[in-house]
């Protein structure tokens, strides 16, 4: 297989899984708005879709990539075993404890009814009632129905495995396909002979392994980021209108699977400003503008409708955040339009020759503040809103088992730079922050590398606001996922290109010794021994124990144990939080919170009897469920329909997780008896 062969075959694949999801997505969302999210007019709309985007993507591909075959099928076999491997380590998290849940609820029930919202069925309790609550965990109230927290782009993906049969596969599936989109953007940029090294450190570091197996957001988000990179690096290679068109659609598109999307593909709406400006000194790039920026306003404007309608509460609780980011969202639209018409001017404008210098520097020093932070910074947030002291007590409890001072104010937010050496090491990071500051000057001083100034826009601006504000519960590995979309694959990238540079250099100006190409062969065994082995180790002490396993057969054995008629009411708090959905979505059941009193975690017995009767008086068959029989025996006999013993993520605040900690799930019902 020649050069020009394999490149372009690892062009391809590298940008198919990002096509691929953009084209379900475009076929997902109108029909779940439609009510009509069902197998077969997803896979007659979603399929031809993705083929139809697929093919627009490779379509008089130029030569972006020049490979050899052993690198391609280097590449394609860290895909592989990523997939495998974490399909055969896959979570089974349904029962809703964190989001991972939320989302599987989500995908549950779109896959199974195809419409939002979820009816309350508050008919099958005797009709709506003030002691009655639908809402949960992950779920809102709103307009008299129930509402998912998240946005709908995860749950349309993860939907599919339900269908098929195979509910915990499609994450480990989409992380296999985020090993190539990594790979191939590395190859574009560092060159193909790092793409596999690129993709076996992303692959086996430990955020990668851990929202690989099971139902997060980061992978879809990571997959359209980077192949709209991908995408957009070879629109410039052209010729690349349709292919500046799919990029925007992609990048636009990572706001329907995550609203932090909006602040990821900021610096592309100033990047096809660029472009656009461009054109008015007739540079060839510049015909790429227009249509960066038509894709990039639909794909974000799909996300914005959909968050709209489908997600409106949780659009309305993040309104803190959203507000300010659509408001720089318009500002770097305004300042756009304004460099746009004052191009000519701001062409004419020379900077002193000291900038090129001063922004390398800026780089370091940037990193190195992040990586002092501890040091002179505690980042700590008084507990103001419920969601803040859920969160901490939820730390108090952490820093306690850890064998740390009781603060339940601090975040460890300073720390986040050091989370990122944990999980790459500490050779990515110092060689990304060179290669970073390289890049800097070089396009600072003469515009050059071109294609590499969107990437380095895209990880340079998403890393600092990560790391700055990670905003996130911050144990771990739980905080790891913040670090998914952009900045672990981002730093990897740019480590890469520093190693290649590095080769470069030497191979210009070779060192009086050692020499030779043996010399050589060892220098490169010992460059990927010193980006690989850190993210290894790190790994090692959870790569290989599932979390969360037999909570699928837990669920469908307690469902099992329910009446055909059965109406639940759940009258303990943590047994509210973590079935209400599970019982409504997975067990078919109507399922509704009775309303507890004060900070007591059981609803008053008197209210649940009444509650009860009006169960009975619709025809309905009344279940009480909690945590414990003490809490149901008042109402019947227990029966304990859970009593599930697992495995979950451990929760460390100060160092890299390697380990897991046990996990108990109980679960006891009664049936009142008609006189009771």
């Amino acid at each position: 297989m020649g050069l020009d062969r394999s490149g372009r075959m690892l062009a391809v694949l590298s940008v198919a899984p990002a096509l691929a999801v953009a084209g379900w997505l475009l076929a997902g969302l109108p029909l779940l708005l439609l009510g009509h999210f069902a197998p077969l007019p997803a896979a007659l709309l979603g399929l031809p879709a993705a083929a139809l985007l697929g093919w627009a993507g490779a379509r008089r591909l130029g030569k972006v990539v020049e490979a050899t075959s052993r690198q391609v099928m280097g590449v394609v076999a860290v895909a592989l075993a990523s997939g495998v491997f974490n399909t055969l380590m896959h979570t089974e998290q349904i029962v809703v404890r964190r989001d991972p849940a939320t989302y599987a609820q989500y995908a549950a029930w779109i896959a199974g009814h195809g419409s939002l919202p979820i009816p309350t069925q508050a008919w099958a309790f005797g009709g709506p009632d003030a002691s009655l609550i639908f809402k949960s965990v992950g779920f809102y109230a709103f307009d008299g129905a129930v509402v998912p927290q998240f946005m709908p782009g995860p749950p349309l993906l993860f939907a599919v495995g339900d269908w098929l049969g195979v509910p915990f596969a499609i994450p480990a599936v989409l992380g296999g396909l985020a090993v190539l989109t990594v790979a191939g953007v590395v190859a574009r940029l560092a060159g193909a002979r790092w793409a596999v090294l690129g993709a076996a450190v992303f692959a086996v570091s430990l955020p990668i392994l851990y929202t690989s197996r099971s139902t997060f957001s980061e992978i879809p988000s990571l997959i359209l980021l980077f192949g709209g990179l991908a995408l957009a690096h070879d629109a410039l290679a052209g010729p690349g209108r349709a292919r500046g068109l799919l990029a925007g659609l992609v990048f636009g598109l990572a706001v329907l699977v995550r609203v932090d999307g909006l602040r990821d593909v900021l610096p592309v709406l100033a990047f096809a400003g660029l472009l656009i400006a461009m054109r008015r000194f007739a540079r060839p790039q510049g015909a790429l503008g227009v249509p960066l920026l038509a894709g990039l306003v639909a794909g974000a404007g799909a996300g914005m409708l959909a968050a709209y309608l489908l997600s409106r509460p949780y659009l309305d609780y993040l309104s803190g955040s959203v507000r300010p980011l659509l408001a720089i969202c318009a500002a770097v639209l305004a300042l756009t339009a304004v460099g746009t018409a004052a191009a000519p001017l701001l062409a004419r404008i020379r900077p002193p020759a000291w900038v090129p210098a001063a922004g390398a520097g800026l780089v370091v020093l940037l990193m190195a503040g992040l990586y002092a932070r501890p040091w002179f910074q505690t980042v700590t947030r008084v507990p103001v809103t419920e969601d803040d002291r859920r969160t901490a007590l939820m730390i108090a409890q952490t820093q306690q088992a850890n064998g740390l001072p009781v603060d339940d104010t601090r975040l460890y937010f300073e720390n986040s730079l050091h989370w990122v050496t944990w999980y790459v090491g500490l050779p990515v990071v110092v060689l990304a922050t060179l290669a970073a500051a390289v890049l800097a000057r070089r396009l600072l001083r003469d515009g050059g590398p071109f294609e590499w100034l969107l990437p380095l826009a895209v990880i340079g601006w998403t890393t600092v606001t990560t790391l700055l504000r990670p905003e996130i519960t911050p144990d771990h590995p739980w905080a790891a996922r913040r670090l998914v979309p952009i900045v672990i694959p981002g730093l990897i990238l740019l480590a890469t290109y520093g190693l290649a540079r590095l080769r470069d250099l030497l191979r210009a100006h070779p060192p009086s010794w050692p020499r030779g190409p043996r010399a050589r062969r060892w220098g490169t065994a010992l460059a990927v021994l010193i980006v690989l082995v850190p993210p290894a180790v790190t790994s090692i002490g959870t790569a290989f124990t599932p979390v969360e396993r037999g909570e699928a057969a837990a669920v469908a054995a307690m469902c099992a144990k329910f009446p055909p008629k059965a109406s639940v009411l759940i009258v303990e708090r943590v047994t509210a939080d973590r079935f209400t959905q599970l019982v409504r979505g997975m067990c078919d059941r109507p399922a509704a919170i009775v309303a507890r009193e004060g900070s007591v975690d059981t609803a008053p017995e008197a209210q649940v009897r009444r509650l009860i009767e009006r169960v009975r008086a619709a025809g309905r068959v009344p279940v009480v469920l909690a945590a414990d029989d003490v809490q149901v025996a008042p109402y019947g006999l227990p029966v304990q329909v859970m009593a599930l013993v697992s495995r979950q993520d451990e929760r460390s605040l100060v160092d890299a997780p390697n380990g897991t900690w046990g996990l108990q799930i109980p679960a006891w019902m009664a049936l009142p008896e008609a006189n009771g």
